[in-house]
């Protein structure tokens, strides 16, 4: 729970930064802009001095925006006097000033995450030790102990890594090694014979009421785990789908500015509204409030409660299993973040729909370009070289992931019929062109 407060005072500070670097240049049009203020919920953070701090830092912000809307006022009929001159001069140094004292907040912030992250370290198992799996675990170890487990014998390269590895993928010593997230590592094809496999294993589990794994899916397409998860897992199995966009070719120099996105499917029985979920955080840094929903296979309407802003929440929301399992999924979450990703909460069906005109379509066109036999030339344009790293890394990743990605997103098909039409229109348009040019 500590770790979620962090966070969230960290994304309001991250947010007053975003707002005064707007500020800033309107200054030197001679123009004020008015800062909105940021809000923090009053257990925003473990550490009352930084609540303190950011409170003083927005009281402050928004006095000094009335004084000088009142300067403005005081103008009379719009000329520049000498007076006003200096005034935008020293608001300009009063910002950076207020800039300055958020970053070192923002540093104060990260580092009381940090600690808190330290204090309790997750142990992560991996099923599927392949060339991703070791990929993921290589940067896990770093944050926490792993335990990895494959049909392969990967003995000599997890104990390179400082890995724990349980050999044969054998199911039951995996799971006694005390995991707190499982992420599921293997391919799309292989994907639901995985899941029915260690599906038996959990549900013994919680028939002995033991804890039960957060369980995580890395797969290109997110519909079609998700609805595995969802249908073989016992309801006392959280369930987080994601899909990191990199891999070991574009995430070999670290994974900085690479986006993870990421749907929470299910805590403590629940299965969230896609839609909504949790409070998520847009690209422009704008909030929106988001609610609980859940499936009918768990509950009904009595299971939601309305607060005073007219908020749906789940009665689930204050449970402890509850706040464990978004704990835990904030520790997971938060490995991503340390590492520099751009994390992007979206659904699964929303992820799919995007996939199929970004990387499926860059798979397909990546595929079809190689079957020509394209290779390079002494006259190769900038654009000719670009072409041809396209079909490098495309065509370097297995033809079964380009098949999942086909086979298992439901938008594939309409992206290829849309490219036949489009191809057939472009060549009309030659001939055409062609008939009239004589």
């Amino acid at each position: 729970m500590t770790l979620i407060k962090l966070h969230r005072v960290f994304v309001s500070i991250t947010l007053l930064v975003l707002i005064l670097c707007t500020v800033i240049p309107s200054v030197f049009a001679w123009k004020t802009s008015s800062v909105s203020s940021v809000t923090t919920t009053p257990s925003s953070s473990t550490s009352s001095q930084s609540q303190t701090q950011l409170m003083s830092l927005n009281s402050n912000n928004n006095n000094s925006e009335t004084n000088n809307n009142k300067e403005d006022d005081d103008g009379g009929d719009g000329g520049t006097s000498s007076s006003s001159v200096s005034s935008v001069v020293g608001r300009l140094e009063q910002l950076k000033q207020r800039e300055a004292e958020l970053s070192r907040l923002l540093t104060a912030i990260r580092q009381d995450k940090l600690e808190v992250l330290r204090k309790r370290p997750l142990t992560i198992g991996i099923v599927g030790f392949g060339r991703f799996g070791q990929f993921i675990a290589r940067t896990f170890a770093k944050h926490g102990r792993v335990v990895v487990t494959s049909r392969s014998d990967y003995t000599d390269i997890a104990q390179g890594m400082g890995v724990t590895y349980v050999p044969g993928l054998d199911i039951g010593q995996f799971l006694n090694e005390n995991l707190d997230v499982i992420v599921i590592a293997v391919s799309i094809v292989s994907f639901e014979d995985t899941v029915t496999s260690l599906a038996p294993y959990l549900t013994a589990r919680s028939q002995q009421q033991q804890c039960q794994p957060l369980i995580v899916d890395v797969l290109s397409v997110k519909e079609h785990p998700r609805n595995i998860l969802l249908q073989y897992l016992p309801k006392e199995c959280d369930i987080m789908c994601t899909h990191p966009m990199f891999g070991p070719d574009s995430g070999k120099n670290g994974w900085h500015g690479l986006n993870l996105v990421y749907e929470r499917t299910r805590i403590d029985g629940i299965v969230l509204d896609p839609t909504k979920g949790c409070n998520h955080y847009s690209p422009s840094g704008s909030t929106k409030r988001k609610t609980y929903s859940a499936s009918s296979s768990y509950s009904d309407d009595s299971s939601f409660v309305v607060d005073v802003e007219g908020s749906s929440h789940s009665i689930h929301e204050q449970s402890e299993a509850h706040i464990e399992g978004m704990d835990r999924m904030e520790r997971f979450l938060s490995i991503w973040e340390e590492e520099g990703c751009r994390m992007v909460p979206l659904s699964c069906v929303e992820h799919d729909e995007y996939a199929a005109n970004s990387q499926f379509i860059t798979h397909l066109m990546g595929r079809i370009l190689g079957t020509q036999g394209l290779s390079p030339t002494p006259i190769d344009t900038k654009g000719f070289e670009s072409v041809l790293k396209l079909v490098g890394t495309t065509t370097a990743d297995s033809f079964d992931l380009f098949y999942g990605l086909y086979k298992y997103n439901p938008n594939s098909m309409d992206t290829i019929k849309k490219l036949r039409s489009a191809m057939d229109d472009v060549v009309e348009n030659l001939k055409a062109m062609e008939k009239t040019d004589k």
